[in-house]
């Protein structure tokens, strides 16, 4: 294999950032409302977390992620409406935290940024 090795490609620039750091990286910034700029630097670089944000989201990734989690029994808490024949119980903690995760991936789904308003003195 050692005689092969000179024809395959070379890496280039720096080593590839953790994947497992890249997704905290991203909840991290998702959920605390913060620009990619702010992350802190052990998630990795800002236009890594980014990238992979993009690149990931449209893969399906989180998608992916949900229905996976769905399969091993975490399901939402509450039906739907469509499904409601009246008032519903629920467990109120469990809403809490369901209702987090769902805020954080809507955030990560349709993030935008406003731009801000620039005024003439």
């Amino acid at each position: 294999m050692e005689h092969l090795r000179p024809f395959f490609s070379k890496s280039h620039g720096k080593d590839r950032v953790y994947d497992c750091h890249v997704l905290s990286g991203i909840i991290f910034v998702n959920r605390n409302g913060l620009r990619w700029r702010d992350a802190p630097r052990e998630y990795g670089p800002h236009k890594t977390l980014y990238n992979r944000w993009k690149r990931w989201g449209a893969m399906g990734f989180f998608a992916r992620m949900m229905d996976g989690l769905e399969t091993k029994g975490i399901k939402p808490c509450i039906p739907g409406w469509r499904s409601r024949g009246g008032p519903a119980r629920y467990d109120r903690r469990k809403y809490k935290r369901r209702n987090r995760i769902q805020i954080m991936l809507s955030r990560l789904k349709d993030w935008r940024w406003a731009q801000p308003a620039t005024t003439d003195v």
